[in-house]
């Protein structure tokens, strides 16, 4: 028989309990806080190299670093030219059908693609007896082109609403008599025969603006806004937007002035009219950027004006240069609102020039107001190459504006044209009224810039069928003259608020039989135009119409021609497979 002891303290035993159960607690703690450390490690190594070799792409185009150190300019384009690669070649045959053009086979398609675009109703042949007049604003737009010939490089479908001709036919340069007697403008016509159509003839309207060269120009104030928003973070957009403001800060002058506004959830100020002088600054803010949050873009817009207008200089270039991809989300968002408070913008006498980046979210429609309400120039920046163009090349064009509130009316005569039709510029037309009107605002053109109109003519005589309309208490009476039609030309200095007018009579002794080359090659490109907007008007023009014009033109000493008949050609081949 087992003697048991009586337990003298309880107390004493319960106490044991606590101190084991307290040991154990702790013990599961220290296994819980290891695990969570190892955990946390492996994150921070995974997004270290997440991080890095996003920074690696961002940082490189086609395999060159353009961060390299010192930011040597001999270094940080012309050899990033030389060493580049050749331009991608075109994939799988071309298709057609009732929505769009696209390479087909493509696996490039985004299915969540959340894209906008203005829709364009092409302008059918109007008779001169119903509307004698044709008003429109100049534009000097080139983003349609551009995003169109990323479009097919990528194998993306290429919509009709994507299109707009007078920005295809404007991407290119012609040889236009310059302005003379120191006027800012200059007109000049062509007519010919329309290669679609035989029987109708095809006027080439050129508008050359004075240029002036830029190491005369006055001071620019510049500011650069910038999206730096989440739908920014990759390396077509905000990389590429980085290497791009860093091409123009290494052609400043110390006479320049630069800001920087960004702006994501909210707007920030990180330079504030600096001299251009200071280009290892600029520099490094640009550098730092980064993308994240939602976006602000009408704070940022205001910001800007703001930072413009206090570094004002009178006589000199004031521009805004915004580049984003458009996708405004906070703040004013819809498209009305947004015209409204750009078109308050203008009157600041500060200029816009609008850098479209990136897709899959790209809302043109939004680029287009702004550049349209807000004295503003649109374009599209796919590649470095892109961005060498429009801020190096044609940094003329792009910054110093010498006329603006630039239109265009042509009155037709109804003895020599039966119809008539204008190229492209649907979302550009004007109320014929608002072309002697100088409060109605139009398109401003920069130094060196040319306008082009193509119009499309059905001579008097044709069997053609037009629509017209009968009137009841009016009767036409037409004027005897030999002239066919008349091309006037309204615009504003920089800084004037008053109009003034250039004319010039066509008459059909002017039709020539053998085109020159910038109607050979305006004509290829429209044509171009036209057979991807499938147009109802058109049923002539293709692709291949449009190689053999753009062969017989000059385009081996112009890269960007010989660009596009390289890709005409693989067009071509693509839709012989």
């Amino acid at each position: 028989m087992r003697l048991e002891v009586p337990n003298m303290n309880p107390d004493n035993d319960a106490e044991k309990q606590q101190n084991k159960r307290g040991k154990g607690a702790i013990a599961i703690a220290m296994v819980v806080l290891i695990i969570a450390i190892f955990i946390a490690g492996t994150y921070v190594l995974l997004g270290a190299g997440f991080f890095a070799t996003q920074k690696a792409q961002e940082t490189t185009y086609r395999g060159y670093d353009y961060y390299a150190a010192e930011f040597a300019p001999s270094v940080y384009m012309d050899e990033a030219i030389a060493s580049a690669p050749p331009y991608p070649q075109y994939e799988g045959p071309i298709a057609f059908d009732s929505n769009y053009a696209r390479f087909s086979g493509s696996p490039n398609f985004n299915s969540f693609n959340t894209e906008e675009y203005n829709v364009i109703n092409d302008r059918g042949f109007v008779s001169p007896l119903v509307e004698p007049l044709s008003t429109f604003a100049s534009s000097v737009d080139t983003a349609s082109y551009s995003l169109v010939r990323a479009k097919l490089r990528k194998g993306e479908p290429v919509l009709p609403d994507m299109v707009r001709i007078e920005e295809f036919i404007n991407y290119f340069k012609y040889d236009y008599p310059k302005p003379s007697d120191g006027a800012p403008l200059a007109i000049s016509a062509e007519l010919g025969y329309a290669p679609w159509a035989k029987d109708h003839l095809l006027l080439q309207i050129g508008v050359q603006a004075e240029e002036i060269d830029m190491s005369n120009a006055p001071p620019a104030n510049l500011v650069f806004l910038i999206d730096v928003s989440g739908s920014m973070k990759t390396p077509d957009r905000l990389g590429l937007v980085r290497q791009s403001f860093m091409l123009l800060t290494e052609n400043l002058r110390d006479t320049d002035r630069v800001s920087i506004v960004t702006y994501a959830g909210t707007d920030e100020t990180l330079l504030d009219g600096v001299s251009g002088e200071d280009k290892a600054l600029i520099m490094s803010v640009i550098e730092s950027l980064e993308a994240g949050g939602s976006t602000y873009g009408s704070g940022g817009i205001l910001a800007a004006y703001d930072c413009a207008e206090r570094n004002f200089i009178q006589g000199g270039i004031n521009r805004v240069i915004l580049a984003t991809d458009g996708d405004f989300n906070v703040g004013i968002t819809n498209a009305g609102e947004l015209s409204r408070l750009i078109s308050e913008m203008r009157d600041t006498g500060v200029f816009l020039s609008i850098l479209g980046y990136g897709m899959g979210n790209y809302k043109d429609n939004k680029m287009e107001i702004l550049a349209k309400d807000g004295h503003g120039n649109a374009y599209y920046i796919d590649s470095l190459l892109e961005a060498e163009r429009v801020l190096i090349e044609e940094m003329g064009a792009t910054l110093n504006t010498v006329a603006k509130d630039v239109k265009l009316q042509v009155e037709f005569n109804p003895a020599g044209v039966k119809a008539y039709r204008l190229l492209g510029y649907e979302n550009r037309m004007l109320n014929a009224q608002d072309f002697n009107d100088d409060s109605i605002h139009a398109g401003a053109v920069g130094s060196g810039h040319s306008v082009t109109a193509l119009y499309e003519i059905i001579p008097a005589g044709s069997s053609e069928e037009i629509p017209g309309i009968d009137l009841k208490y009016q009767e036409r009476i037409t004027m005897p003259s030999d002239e066919l039609l008349n091309i006037a030309v309204r615009y504003k200095l920089p800084d004037g608020d008053e109009s003034s007018r250039i004319d010039y009579p066509v008459t059909l002794a002017e039709l020539r039989a053998t085109p020159s080359d910038n109607m050979l090659w305006a004509s290829a490109v429209a044509e171009l135009g036209l057979s991807l907007r499938q147009s109802t008007f058109a049923p002539g023009a293709s692709i291949r119409g449009a190689l053999e014009l753009a062969r017989s033109a000059d385009y081996r000493t112009d890269p960007y021609r010989a660009e596009l008949v390289e890709m005409l050609e693989s067009l071509v081949k693509s839709a012989d497979l």
